[in-house]
C-alpha cells in the first residue's frame, strides 16, 4: 500500500471536526513549530523536503518562501489559493470538504514560518459548501486557541479569513487573485514586481495552493528529510490526483510520486482500468491546460521507458512527446471519445474565462473556438488545421499570464498527435456527425527512439 500523508484519516467519521482531528494527531505540527522551532527552522525543513508547488507550476515551495522580502514595519501576508477551477481538477475541493483542519493547521505553520500575522484563504465562489466548512473549521481552531492572540502562549498572533472569489478562472493566477482580494477586477499584474516583494496591498506576500499548504503539516511533524525520502529525484513526497473520465474508479487519490502511469490507470489500488472494457485512447495528466497524449505515449516515453507520475517523467520529450504534471487533473479518454469535440470544449472554456487584457488571448481564444466549432460540426476545411496551429502559436508566450499558454497547449498537442482525426472530420463531414473516429493507430506502441 502506498504511503499517505494527507488522506491517512480521510475516512474517519467526523474528521472534519476539531475534536476528531485532534484525536488523530491534529495540530501537533502547530505545537511543535511554535514551541520548539524558529520561523527559519520551518522554512529550512520545507526546503529539505523538496516540496514543489502542487497548484500546477511545480516551483520549490521552500525557495519561494525564502524570496519573501522582510522590510521593517511592513506586514507580510500568506494567501491560500483555493480558487481551483482547472477543468479536471477537484482535489483541493475534496481536501477542504473532508479534512479542512489539515488546511487550517498548514496555514498556521506556514504563516508562522513567513512571519505573517494575517492570512487569507481565497475559495472559488461556486464552492459555497466548502466556504462554510472552512469557516467553521477556522472558528473551531480559534475557540481552541490555535488562532488569534498569543497562540499557545508563544507570543505569535494570527488571524485567518476566508474570501469567496467571483467565479473567474483567471483568479487562479496569483496576481489576479490578489487584485480580486483587494476588491478590484481580477486582471493579472505585470511582473516584476513579484508578490514576494509587492503583493497584497503592496506588501510582501506568498501565494500557495491548498495542497501545498496542507503538505507542510507532515513535513513539520516528520521532518523535511523524511518527506524527501518519498518519491524519486526532484519529485518528492506524495501528490493528490483528481482522476476522472472513462475510468472504472474515478476519484481523488494520494500517490507516492514515482508511481508508473500504467499502474495508476490499471491497478485495483487506483483507477481500476478503463471503464466498460474499452481501450485507452488518450490522457490528460495535469488538467485541461497541459498537452494531451495518445495512448502510445501515455504509459511509455518516446524512448520506450515507463512513464512515471513525476514532474520529470511526464515532461520527458518536452511538449513534442511529453506533457506536464500540472495540478494533477488526470483525465482518461476511451476509444469512443472525440478529440475534436474535447478540444472544442477546452477552447470554449478558455475563451469564456479570458480576462480580455491581452489581445492574443482575447482574440485568439475566440478565433480558435470558432474554427474548432466549424470542424466539429462538419463545415471545416483542411486549411483550418494549419490556421489553428498558427493561431495557437501566436498566443503561446505572448500574454501577461499563463492563461494564453493554457489555451494554446491543448490545441497544439491535439493537432500534433491526432491530426488524422481532424482531417477525417473535415473530409467526412456527414459521417463525423453520426460516429466518432475511434482509435486508429493511437494504441499502437511507438518504435523507441534510440
Amino acid at each position: 500500500m502506498a504511503r499517505k500523508l494527507l488522506l491517512t484519516h480521510i475516512d474517519v467519521p467526523g474528521i472534519d471536526t476539531l475534536e476528531v482531528y485532534r484525536r488523530q494527531g491534529g495540530y501537533r505540527a502547530v505545537e511543535k513549530a511554535l514551541k520548539t522551532m524558529s520561523p527559519d527552522d520551518v522554512v529550512e525543513e520545507v526546503k529539505k523536503s523538496g516540496l514543489r508547488g502542487r497548484g500546477g507550476a511545480g516551483f520549490p515551495t521552500g525557495m519561494k518562501w525564502s524570496f519573501l522580502a522582510k522590510p521593517d514595519g511592513v506586514p507580510r501576508y500568506l494567501v491560500c489559493n483555493g480558487d481551483e477551477s482547472e477543468p479536471g481538477t477537484f482535489k483541493d475541493r475534496f481536501l477542504m470538504t473532508k479534512i479542512p483542519h489539515a488546511l487550517i493547521e498548514g496555514m498556521i505553520v506556514s504563516s508562522y514560518a513567513l512571519g505573517a500575522n494575517t492570512a487569507y484563504i481565497y475559495i472559488r465562489g461556486e464552492m459555497m459548501p466548502q466556504i462554510r466548512i472552512v469557516e467553521r473549521a477556522i472558528a473551531e481552531a480559534k475557540s481552541a486557541g490555535f488562532l488569534g492572540k498569543n497562540i499557545l502562549g508563544s507570543g505569535y498572533d494570527l488571524e485567518v479569513y476566508v474570501q469567496p472569489g467571483g467565479g473567474a478562472y483567471i483568479c487562479g493566477e496569483e496576481t489576479a487573485l490578489l487584485e480580486s482580494l483587494e476588491g478590484k477586477r481580477g486582471n493579472p499584474r505585470i511582473k516584476p514586481p513579484f508578490p514576494a516583494v509587492a503583493g497584497l496591498y503592496g506588501c510582501p506576500t506568498v501565494v500557495n495552493n491548498v495542497e501545498s499548504i496542507a503538505a507542510t503539516v507532515p513535513i513539520v511533524n516528520d521532518g523535511g528529510e523524511e518527506y524527501a525520502k518519498i518519491g524519486i529525484e526532484r519529485s518528492t513526497g506524495t501528490k493528490l490526483i483528481s482522476a476522472s473520465g472513462n475510468l472504472v474508479r474515478p476519484g481523488v487519490y494520494e500517490i507516492e510520486l514515482g508511481l508508473p502511469v500504467e499502474e495508476f490507470i490499471y491497478s485495483d489500488e487506483y483507477c481500476g482500468g478503463i471503464a466498460n472494457g474499452k481501450r485507452l485512447k488518450a490522457m490528460v495528466a495535469g488538467g485541461s491546460s497541459v498537452p494531451i497524449l495518445p495512448n502510445n505515449l501515455a504509459t511509455k516515453t518516446a524512448k520506450g521507458e515507463a512513464r512515471l507520475m513525476t514532474y520529470e517523467s511526464l515532461a520527458d520529450g518536452g511538449f513534442v512527446t511529453g506533457t506536464a504534471m500540472g495540478s494533477g487533473g488526470f483525465i482518461a479518454f476511451d476509444e469512443d471519445q472525440c478529440i475534436v469535440r474535447n478540444t472544442l470544449n477546452f477552447t470554449r472554456f478558455y475563451h469564456h474565462e479570458s480576462c480580455g487584457q491581452c489581445s492574443p488571448c482575447r482574440e485568439g481564444t475566440g478565433w480558435m473556438e470558432k474554427v474548432l466549432h466549424k470542424i466539429e460540426y462538419g463545415h471545416g476545411d483542411i486549411a483550418d488545421i494549419d490556421l489553428l496551429w498558427d493561431i495557437q502559436r501566436k498566443i503561446d508566450g505572448n500574454t501577461i499570464c499563463p492563461l494564453g499558454d493554457a489555451s494554446a497547449w491543448p490545441v497544439a498537442s491535439a493537432i500534433r498527435h491526432f491530426r488524422d482525426e481532424f482531417e477525417w472530420h473535415i473530409l467526412n463531414p456527414r459521417e463525423s456527425q453520426t460516429r466518432n473516429f475511434g482509435l486508429a493507430h493511437y494504441a499502437d506502441p511507438l518504435v523507441p527512439v534510440v
